[in-house]
């Protein structure tokens, strides 16, 4: 994979003229059960004229691979479906990887019921998290459970498609990514992630609200993007040439001033629900606006999810996500799969805004993208260490990827951003080694566990317990100091 640093985005220096399109494309899927995300692609797929192939389904739950070849299927056969997919759910990984020409990661090995020890365990220690995923201590033990995963992953595409192209769109994103570098280096990866998507639409809806003109597309939306997955920050955006920030300023006087709520008064609302309050909030302190959601950017600092009672954190106009709703989120989720196919629910095709099918069309030579990634650094923000995984803007063009300089961050938002890159490098070492001990060590430094030395000890052996039949064999936790 080519992935010098660059600037320029001209596509007359990229040579894509493609036009016919590309038949017997193979795409592996791994976590091929996907509840989510396969139904994305497997939407956009039959919406494609461009390419054409076979997508190979594997996951842990075979039956769970099963369900979407059948879904699968049963869209390519309807009549409104341009693209020529076939999906064959197989029980072997290795069959999924071979010679694949693209692969996606999409995948939570462990069951539900780990992520919702990861929230509860901590929340009894008054350590509340309103997403779990990414850092504070239910992300860092994540993480441990992940590395392990990652390695098997990333050693099997060495073995069975060594020169395919890998996205990643599972979390912890950061982790992934790096582990599946440090594992194998020529590996040819990237992690995608919408979050800065919200963040163009945000800025589109500002410019329909605050110009005498309809809202735009986010693609017309122009960011420069620097950080990490989750914690990433703006610091030029501009619509058609115009600058955006003094839209910024309009909406954070004529609306974010006004929004204010009480503990208890989100209660009915989505618990994805961001009325974008934390994000000025950064924005106001700090100069530099964050490009992620709210419920994200509020487990990266230590201000807006301390409080003496879970709904106190609803002040931010954010709500916890229960560990319940984790759980059973799985099974609500196969109703869009079940009801069309039964009959009992309509099926439409929708614009779904993910780049997948892009990025391969860019890869193939048939046009360029640039979008946000997660790749290693190699100077795109100047002041975070090299190979450290950053989330930048990147040149998708044929057969290469070249990521953009974003420049530095700002002082205070780099000594924000730069504990969690130093834990995420921690953790990687850690993983590598086994060593819990150096784990823990990311884990007392996140932000998040302000409380006493003894009690994080404790909470984190409660948790490293939990979910202990997915570490052992990768961690040494017999030896650690810290594991009682």
């Amino acid at each position: 994979m080519e992935s010098e640093i660059g600037n320029k985005t001209d596509s007359s220096a990229t040579g894509t003229n493609r036009s016919e399109p590309v038949e017997n494309i193979k795409i592996g899927y791994i976590g091929g059960g996907s509840r989510g995300w396969a139904y994305t692609l497997i939407n956009d797929l039959a919406q494609c004229t461009t390419i054409a192939g076979e997508v190979v389904l594997y996951d842990r739950i075979f039956e769970s691979a099963k369900r979407n070849e059948r879904f699968g299927n049963w869209v390519q056969d309807r009549e409104d479906a341009i693209g020529d997919w076939e999906y064959t759910a197989v029980e072997d990984r290795a069959t999924a990887l071979d010679n694949a020409d693209f692969v996606v990661l999409s995948t939570q090995d462990p069951p539900p019921e780990t992520m919702a020890h990861e929230l509860d365990i901590p929340a009894d220690y008054g350590i509340y998290q309103s997403v779990g995923d990414t850092v504070g201590p239910g992300g860092t033990v994540r993480a441990m459970r992940t590395i392990p995963v990652y390695r098997d992953i990333a050693a099997a595409i060495r073995e069975n498609c060594p020169n395919a192209w890998v996205v990643n769109y599972t979390n912890p994103m950061t982790i992934c990514v790096r582990t599946l570098y440090e594992e194998y280096p020529d590996i040819n990866v990237a992690g995608c992630c919408h979050e800065v998507f919200h963040t163009q639409e945000h800025l589109a809806e500002l410019v329909g609200k605050y110009r005498d003109t309809d809202q735009p597309s986010r693609k017309e939306i122009d960011v420069n993007v620097k950080g990490i997955n989750h914690f990433t920050w703006i610091d030029e955006m501009s619509w058609h040439g115009e600058d955006l920030h003094p839209l910024l300023e309009t909406h954070l006087e004529e609306e974010i001033r006004n929004r204010s709520f009480k503990p208890g008064a989100l209660d009915d609302e989505s618990y994805f629900v961001d009325n974008e309050l934390i994000t000025y909030e950064l924005y106001e302190r700090f100069g530099t606006f964050p490009a992620a959601g709210d419920r994200h950017l509020a487990e990266f600092v230590p201000w807006f999810l301390t409080a003496d009672d879970k709904t106190d954190v609803q002040q931010w106009g954010i709500r916890l996500t229960p560990s319940k709703y984790r759980i059973t989120r799985q099974e609500d989720a196969l109703s869009k799969f079940h009801d069309p196919m039964n009959g009992e629910e309509e099926f439409e095709f929708f614009e779904s805004g993910e780049e997948f099918v892009g990025i391969v069309n860019a890869l193939l030579g048939f046009d360029e993208l640039k979008t946000n990634l997660n790749l290693p650094n190699r100077g795109q923000v100047s002041n975070l260490p090299e190979d450290a995984v950053v989330e930048t803007n990147a040149l998708f063009t044929e057969d290469c990827v070249t990521p953009l300089a974003a420049g530095a961050l700002p002082r205070q938002v780099h000594n924000l951003v730069s504990s969690h890159v130093e834990n995420q490098e921690t953790l990687i070492e850690a993983g590598f080694t086994g060593d819990a001990d150096l784990a823990f060590q990311a884990f007392l430094n996140d932000p998040l566990v302000s409380i006493s030395m003894t009690n994080a000890r404790a909470m984190f052996n409660e948790m490293i317990t939990a979910v202990r039949p997915y570490l052992e064999g990768h961690w040494n936790l017999e030896s650690a100091s810290v594991i009682n």
